[in-house]
């Protein structure tokens, strides 16, 4: 970075960096915006603000005016059909007490709140990469974060942006050992996107390889001292983890409402891991396609195993990214939403930056990530009707 930059406090660092991006996704979201013809949003080109209210905002917006359903929708045949259980709460609540405060539409308030959690969540992820890396690396570790090809998600009216802000809170609160400030932090989490599950696994492993360290060290005297403010957090994390699931039960009466609900998008029940084969079958044929979720899961075990990722990041980092990649494939049905889902996976971007010190190398990347905006954006953010209906979703 440059050595004016460089000079300027930290927050402001980060703030800078994260409004150029932001900048860069407006000039992308603008550009595309203006190439959009007929569909579901309009009959030809859309502003900033109605183009990045597209897709999934538009159910957001829904339960800002209207709420939950009292009951599961059905056809006629019994089989659940699209409905807002499948969105989590917070952020549309946020957006609605905005509008409520301001009298803003939804397009303006629900893009401002978005656009303030990222610059939150640009604070508090450079505030975690400056515990593991040297103030140039962690800055540069932020801006592969904020120039990542799916990064423009983080200023339209989605969750991900406030998600990512609770996220880096979260771990950064932990690795401070501020596990009582933390809990907080987690629930609102829990119940902004679904990823509560895999930090409450990560939660709860970290805290047994430490106890089985400070065992092996003598330093438990005790069974008792082996259960900590961690511990403590790692259970409460299994609760919230299991609260919208639990809400979306006492408002309808359905146990599986939310489970019914999310899968209702896949066309199918729940099934761990082979929609991965299935997937790859599709698009690599029967040999190569069964192969390729192996050489998948081969290749991230590498990358998390690599120096640089285990001098970089610290246990509970490095087994939330180990457990939110098993959470995927377990529980994902693989499309081209999967690029958005990544985002979680944002701490593996410091490693990236550290792996060299040229500056050629960083700005490639950040560069490459740039124009991988116009790509994601053109592809799928802009809506273009598949000749069997629809369009692939972002």
């Amino acid at each position: 970075m440059s050595s004016r930059l460089a000079a300027a406090p930290w927050w402001a660092q980060a703030a800078l960096v994260w409004a150029a991006s932001r900048v860069w996704a407006w000039a992308v979201f603008t550009t595309v915006g203006r190439q959009q013809g007929p569909g579901p949003w309009g009959d030809g080109a859309l502003g900033y603000l109605a183009f990045t209210g597209i897709w999934d905002s538009d159910w957001y917006e829904r339960i800002a005016r209207e709420g939950y359903p009292g009951s599961v929708p059905r056809d006629e045949a019994g089989r659940t059909q699209e409905n807002a259980w499948a969105f989590y709460p917070v952020f549309p609540l946020l957006v609605r007490a905005v509008t409520g405060l301001t009298g803003a539409g939804w397009d303006a308030a629900a893009s401002v709140v978005s656009l303030a959690a990222g610059f939150g969540a640009a604070l508090l992820v450079h505030r975690l990469f400056l515990r593991f890396a040297a103030p140039d690396t962690a800055l540069w570790g932020l801006a592969f974060v904020a120039f990542n090809p799916v990064a423009p998600v983080l200023q339209v009216p989605y969750a991900e942006s406030l998600h990512l802000a609770l996220l880096a809170g979260a771990l950064l609160l932990v690795a401070r050992g501020r596990h009582l400030a933390a809990a907080p932090v987690v629930l609102v989490m829990c119940l902004t996107r679904p990823a509560g599950v895999p930090f409450a696994a990560a939660l709860g492993i970290t805290w047994l390889v430490r106890t089985v360290a400070r065992h092996r060290a003598g330093q438990l005297r005790r069974a008792a001292d082996a259960f900590d403010g961690l511990f403590a957090l790692a259970v409460f994390s299994c609760a919230a983890a299991l609260a919208w699931p639990a809400i979306a039960w006492w408002a309808t009466g359905e146990p599986t409402a939310y489970t019914e609900t999310e899968t209702v998008w896949r066309g199918g029940g729940l099934v761990p891991v082979v929609p991965w084969f299935d997937a790859g079958t599709d698009l690599f044929g029967p040999v190569a396609g069964l192969a390729a979720p192996v050489l998948l899961v081969a290749g991230c075990v590498l990358v998390l195993r690599s120096r640089v990722v285990r001098e970089r990041l610290d246990l509970l980092t490095r087994v939330w990214l180990a457990s939110y990649a098993v959470y995927l494939l377990l529980f994902l049905h693989p499309q081209t939403s999967t690029f958005r889902l990544l985002l979680p996976l944002f701490p593996l971007a410091l490693p990236l930056a550290a792996v060299s010190d040229s500056r050629a190398y960083r700005v490639a990347c950040v560069l490459f990530g740039a124009v991988l905006q116009l790509v994601w954006v053109g592809w799928l953010w802009h809506w273009k009707q598949l000749p069997g209906g629809g369009d692939y979703p972002p």
